[in-house]
């Protein structure tokens, strides 16, 4: 780099240049800048009288914002010490400070910044009255001190907190909301961990905590890995970050093969993929940043399956060089101003930068490597870059920057080869020049310093509550900067694994919550850092999910049941709280009220939640507390009761019911039950009212009308969600007694999980059978069950028994006294219970008898059915066989076994039992039966084949039989058929098999033999007889006869009445779609109306119509036809023949019209019939002299003459089978004068056989002879039109075109 000239100008310029970009820089920086806090309107001196209301307010600025507190007198203002005397507020900046009661005091205001340790002195106004006369002073303020948020000194209240109600341990989803005491939208597994809310009274602290758990959310492709976390970014420059992150946990996942890391400028949502290729260790190096932009950065992780969800974005980072601050200094002038310079300017002229020092490689990993360096001093006084050179070995230097200007003095370094190791040196340059190179760094290569943690060592679960276990582990022996540890699980017996944590936890120890109770489960640990996770380490012994071992809370709701003025008896409820066993003792102790000492009442542990203490003295009170023990031991005891007066009941009502409890908790309805009252009063008591309240409501709603004399009773109709309390009143004949103690609160609401009992069969012995599945249990729960709540005794037709998490209540041996309601009760659960009525309609009765009285089902009963060869086969299929299945046919009281002409068989896997009977006769007509053993199962089925059904099988047989015999020789594969071709030639055509080339076919029609022109091919598997021009002279038997040294075959067809009547509607389905349009042709007796189409024969159904009347053929309108056309011929027309025309063509579907107008166009039109009687007068015709057939004898000559006449002179086209013949030497054509037209045939041969025509036309019309010639041999008769012989096209050119001409003139 050459330096370049500098004088002083170039450099103000440069320097204002600078400046101004600064400038135009900076208010991107203002939001990021930090800055000390300050008073832009201090407190100012206030004149009031003593015991005045008065408002102090202020304005205060800072980065971040401020932390602002108000003191008086030296002493933090508290507006709970005394409410109602302060009132603070702050809107928008301004802080109001507000007094009820003034005295003599001194306030000021203290502005607390987290990022600020300068020191601050400000003043503030304070302000005294005495003796009405107002006094000013100052007061200096003193020090701004650092306070850290998390360790400020809250000062404690005067209020004492109680925590009603917590928050639970919670489960969100990835992308959700979660609510404890705040709302967090979106949560991510960032926001996984500990939770705690802590209030702060004068006696102390009072807190409640709780785990957040945050679950993968749904992936974004099947198999995807869950998003990375705690995506931060460090060692932040000019024109580079650090970005770093945790990794998700994969369980059931396949391995994060490495991460892409996007970044975003703040405000906008264009997201930049940083990294081409995924980088496998947790931190990336982002490089190319804008100096002064801000940006976020988030993180995907991949592995084979797909690209998982992007992280949460990182907080803001400003892309500023850090060394800038470090090179300002700040001189304080006369303690009131600050001079800031620039270590620059103390560098005197120094143009050229220092070279650069420490160059070192701070990030080393196989994907990349990160250079680092002090930057220079001097730096010159320009805007400073960086070029960094590498070698290897003994090779020369490379420039690795060479298209990147590098601000800040980091660069990662992504091509090196593994193996290698690699030198880098830095220059320093500016616009002056380049500084010497930096002594080279050590050599580096590129390798993965650490690599994973080892597996954590030794996983020990323990018993927690009943629905978490307590996780601990030994920390693994290499840690290799350990972020954390992820813990798995799985239910025992189970083959997946589930996360316990989606977050690296740092401890050795975790509580996994969201736990099955009762479940059994084992655990794993693996240890996390930059290179991703360890090892699983061993798996934890089986745990089963119970609370751990504790002595029961206290047992609360001491209640007086009765007295008799020398002993009370008591009840209580039970503790709310076990503690992890079954209680199984309570101890009782009582004092008098008016003595703190207290005795035992019992000894011995009392089972019952009653007790009745005796030795009592009448009319003095007493107050009785509780204890409850299990295996762990005494718990506390209970808060003591309210004092009892010893005095003797002698109501007539009834005393209390007791001990409240609650079954079938559901969202809309439960049940209560209670106990009987112990004082009965003066008569039994006959029945029970229950009262409903919502809590902390006392209006209470009595549920049942009439008392109810069961102590149960189901409450309906509740509101999901609502907690509720209850009590219950004894009635007897003098009235109703005293209510019970209010039951606990109850929610409305069903447990997790809940399901109801199952009602079934059993598929294997018949047993009805009632089946609860318990959503919660523990080692010491146990199913009760109860018919209309009353414990189920030692009863022989019911059995119970408990596998697991499910109890099955069975009737061996149902009975009518069994219907009613059955209820089951799952003991230490939190009320885990569930109901079924058994009522008398006889579904499961029938179900029973079917499976202990089992039938094989069938899919079809017995059956038969003819086969080849005349074979015979009765068959039936079960829905299911077993390979021991047994079966017997039985054919009219007789068992027929497999043998000679019956075979006997099965398949299993289809269910199909089936005989076949060899050769059917007479002698098998009868009754049918298949008997069938099936294990347990049986069945049989009947078929009764006799009379009219067996005479038909009978024939079926014996016709497939001959259909057997005659398939052994050549035969029919298809017989006659017939079908029309698209020129309406009717086809008789059949198919053949097992054929070969010596087998000959023979058409006959009424026994004569037909020869057709093209000999059948047999060999072809088709054979057809062509019938062309179809009509009534084809009536008649047909018949084709196959033979050969085999056997022959014959197929007869009967052309005759349907089938004639079915072949001409084939014929006029395809010639109506064919028609033409009408076309007028005229013609010496009058006009003609003629329809072309394919093939015409009077025997189609065509109707012609004059104005939608139908026209019978007349003298007057003549109905004919050609093998070409149909047509109408109109003799003499006059005004009366005027009109619309058509013809219809009816192929027994579908009718097939064509129109004609011939009526007068207008006014000065001529009337189309005079034209056409002028047309006729003077069109192109045939006078005489042509024959209509012609019989020649072959090498003889043929001339056809005639003589036309027309005006203007016709013109003449001789045709021959539609094609126009041409004058040659072997056929002459000439027209002499005008009047006499010729062909003449020399020397005729059979090939000038055919239909000869002439037409004659000229501009008013004319006029189409036919003419049949036919050439025999020398010695044969007059030949005769053979079968099969293709029959004339229907019009020839000439004619079509005339008739158009004709058409278009009229």
């Amino acid at each position: 780099v050459q330096n370049a000239p500098c004088s002083a100008q170039s450099l103000d310029a440069f320097y204002f240049l600078q400046v101004r970009d600064m400038m135009a820089k900076r208010p991107e920086y203002l939001d990021d800048i930090p800055k000390m806090p300050d008073f832009l309107v201090a407190l100012r001196p206030h004149t009031v009288w003593e015991k005045t209301p008065v408002k102090l307010f202020c304005t205060v600025q800072g980065n971040p914002r401020p932390i602002v507190k108000w003191y008086k007198g030296g002493a933090p203002v508290d507006p709970l010490s005394a409410p109602g005397k302060y009132k603070i507020e702050n809107k928008y900046g301004v802080h109001m400070f507000k007094t009820c009661t003034l005295k003599h005091h001194t306030y000021k205001k203290l502005l607390f910044d987290l990022n600020s340790i300068e020191d601050d002195v400000k003043r503030v106004q304070s302000f005294k009255s005495v003796d009405n006369q107002p006094q000013f002073f100052d007061i200096p303020f003193l020090q701004l001190v650092l306070l850290i948020l998390s360790n400020t000194v809250i000062h404690p209240s005067k209020l004492e907190v109680t925590l009603l109600d917590r928050f639970k341990v919670s489960f969100g989803v990835e992308g959700g909301s979660i609510s404890l005491v705040c709302s967090m939208v979106p949560v991510l597994f960032d926001d996984e961990g500990l939770y705690t809310l802590r209030i702060f009274t004068k006696d102390g602290t009072a807190e409640h905590s709780a785990y957040l758990f945050v679950s993968d959310a749904a992936p974004s492709a099947a198999g995807a890995p869950g998003a990375p976390m705690s995506v931060k970014a460090y060692d932040i420059n000019s024109d580079y970050v650090l970005v770093a992150w945790k990794p998700p946990n994969t369980v059931n996942e396949a391995a994060i093969s490495g991460y892409f890391v996007d970044r975003c400028e703040a405000g906008s949502d264009t997201w930049v993929q940083c990294n081409d290729a995924p980088v496998k260790v947790c931190k990336y190096p982002v490089h190319g940043l804008k100096v002064g932009r801000s940006y976020h950065f988030r993180v995907r992780a991949v592995n084979s399956a797909g690209i998982s969800r992007p992280s949460r974005k990182s907080d803001k980072v400003t892309a500023l060089d850090d060394a800038e601050s470090q090179r300002l200094q700040v001189i304080k002038i006369e303690g009131r101003y600050d001079i800031v310079i620039k270590d620059d300017d103390l560098e005197g002229y120094v143009t050229i930068p220092g070279e650069p020092t420490d160059v070192h490689a701070s990030e080393v990993f196989k994907s990349y490597v990160v250079l680092s360096w002090s930057p220079p001093s001097p730096r010159g006084r320009a805007p400073l870059w960086y070029v960094i050179e590498k070698v290897s070995g003994t090779g020369a230097w490379q420039r690795i920057n060479t298209a990147v200007k590098l601000h800040s003095p980091r660069y990662p370094v992504f091509d090196l080869q593994d193996g290698q190791k690699y030198q880098f040196r830095v220059y320093s340059v500016n616009l002056y020049g380049s500084s010497e190179a930096s002594a080279p760094s050590e050599p580096v290569e590129k390798v993965d310093e650490d690599g994973v943690p080892s597996a954590p060592g030794q996983v020990i679960a323990t018993r927690n509550t009943k629905s978490s276990v307590f996780v601990q582990w030994d920390a693994p022996k290499s840690p290799k900067n350990l972020m954390g540890y992820y813990i798995d699980g799985r239910v025992v017996g189970a083959k997946e694994w589930f996360p316990c944590n989606h977050k690296p936890f740092k401890h050795t120890r975790f509580v996994v919550h969201g736990l099955i109770p009762g479940e059994t489960y084992a655990f794993r640990v693996q240890a996390v850092n930059v290179f991703g996770l360890s090892e699983e380490s061993q798996e934890s012994s089986p745990i089963a999910v119970e609370p751990a071992l504790a002595t029961p809370s206290a047992p609360f709701g001491i209640t007086m049941l009765s007295c008799d003025g020398a002993s009370i008896t008591l009840a209580w409820k039970s503790p709310k709280h076990c503690g992890g066993s079954k209680v199984n003792a309570y101890y009782v102790d009582k004092r008098n009220a008016d003595s703190l000492v207290w005795k035992e009442v019992n000894q011995s542990a009392i089972t019952e939640r009653t007790c009745t203490v005796e030795n009592l003295t009448e009319g003095t009170f007493y107050e009785f507390k509780v204890q409850a023990g299990n295996m762990a031991g005494v718990g506390v005891p209970s808060a003591p009761s309210a004092p009892m007066k010893c005095e003797a009941w002698t109501m007539d009502e009834p005393g209390p019911a007791y001990d409240l409890s609650f079954s079938e908790v559901r969202g809309h309805s439960l049940v209560v039950l209670w106990k009987a009252p112990v004082y009965t009063g003066a008569s039994a008591v006959t029945g029970y009212f229950v009262e409903m309240a919502k809590k902390g409501s006392s209006e209470f709603v009595t549920l049942n009308e009439e008392a109810v004399s069961h102590r149960y009773l189901q409450a309906t109709g509740l509101e999901e969600g609502a907690t509720y309390v209850f009590k219950v009143r004894a009635v007897n004949a003098s009235g109703v007694g005293k209510a019970s103690q209010l039951s606990e609160p109850v929610c409305a609401k069903a447990l997790p999980g809940t399901k109801e009992i199952l009602a079934s069969v059993d598929e294997e012995t018949g047993d009805i059978f009632l089946s609860l599945e318990a959503c919660e249990i523990c080692e010491t729960s146990k199913f009760v069950w109860s018919k209309n709540y009353k414990p189920i005794g030692d009863c022989p037709r019911v059995s119970v028994s408990t596998k697991g998490r499910t109890s099955r209540l069975t009737f061996t041996s149902p009975d009518k006294d069994d219907l009613g309601r059955y209820s089951v009760v799952v003991t230490d659960t939190d009320g885990v219970s569930g109901s079924h009525t058994l009522t008398e309609d006889g579904e499961f009765t029938s179900l029973s008898y079917a499976i202990r009285h089992p039938v094989v089902p069938l899919k079809h009963g017995l059956n038969y059915e003819i086969l080849e060869k005349g074979h015979v086969r009765f068959w039936l299929q079960a829905v299911k066989l077993s390979p021991s299945v047994s079966y017997r046919f039985i054919v009219n009281d007789k068992e027929v076994t497999s043998g000679e002409g019956h075979k006997i068989s099965h398949d299993v896997a289809t269910g199909v039992i089936q005989m076949t009977v060899d050769h059917f006769t007479r002698a098998n007509e009868g009754t049918y039966t298949v008997q069938i053993h099936d294990g347990k199962a049986k069945t049989q089925s009947s078929l009764v084949l006799v009379g009219d059904v067996f005479k038909a099988a009978l024939k079926e047989a014996e016709f497939q039989r001959k259909e057997h015999i005659r398939k052994q020789g050549p035969h029919f594969s298809e017989y006659l058929y017939f079908t029309v071709t698209e020129d309406c030639t009717v086809m008789l055509a059949c198919k053949v098999a097992n054929v070969k080339k010596e087998t000959t076919f023979h058409w006959y029609k009424e026994d004569d033999e037909i020869v057709p022109e093209t000999p059948p091919n047999v060999m072809s598997g088709a054979c057809a007889l062509p019938i062309p021009l179809f009509s009534r002279k084809d009536h008649g038997v047909y018949k084709a006869v196959l033979g050969d040294d085999r056997g022959k075959d014959t197929s007869v067809f009967d052309i005759s009445g349907q089938v004639f009547d079915d072949i001409i509607n084939a014929i006029a389905h395809i010639a109506g779609a064919s028609a033409s349009d009408l076309v007028l042709q005229c013609t010496p007796e009058g006009i003609r109306l003629q329809c072309y189409m394919s093939y015409y024969t009077e025997e189609m159904k065509t109707v012609w119509k004059h104005k939608e009347s139908k026209i019978a053929s007349s003298e007057k309108m003549r109905i004919g036809g050609t093998a070409e056309m149909a047509w109408m011929q109109i003799c003499d027309p006059s005004d009366k023949e005027k009109g619309h025309y058509s013809i219809e063509i009816s192929d027994g579907v579908k009718t097939h019209t064509r129109t004609f107008d011939l009526s007068g166009q207008g006014k000065e039109g001529i009337n189309t019939l005079s034209r056409l009687n002028v047309s006729n007068q003077y069109r192109g015709r045939v006078v005489g002299g042509l024959p209509d057939v012609v019989t020649i004898m072959e090498q003889k000559s043929l001339s056809l003459t005639c003589t036309v006449w027309g005006e203007p002179t016709p013109e003449v086209t001789w045709f021959k089978n539609e094609q126009e013949v041409a004058s040659t030497e072997h056929t002459k054509v000439t027209f002499d004068g005008g009047k006499f037209a010729s062909l003449v045939i020399n020397q005729v041969t059979p090939d000038d056989s055919g239909k000869y025509s002439i037409n004659v036309r000229n501009k008013y019309g004319g006029e189409f002879v036919e003419i049949t010639v036919s050439v025999y041999r020398h010695g044969e008769k007059i030949p005769e039109p053979k079968l099969g012989q293709p029959k004339t096209p229907a019009a020839t050119p000439g004619e079509a075109r005339w008739a158009g001409l004709v058409t278009e003139r009229e």
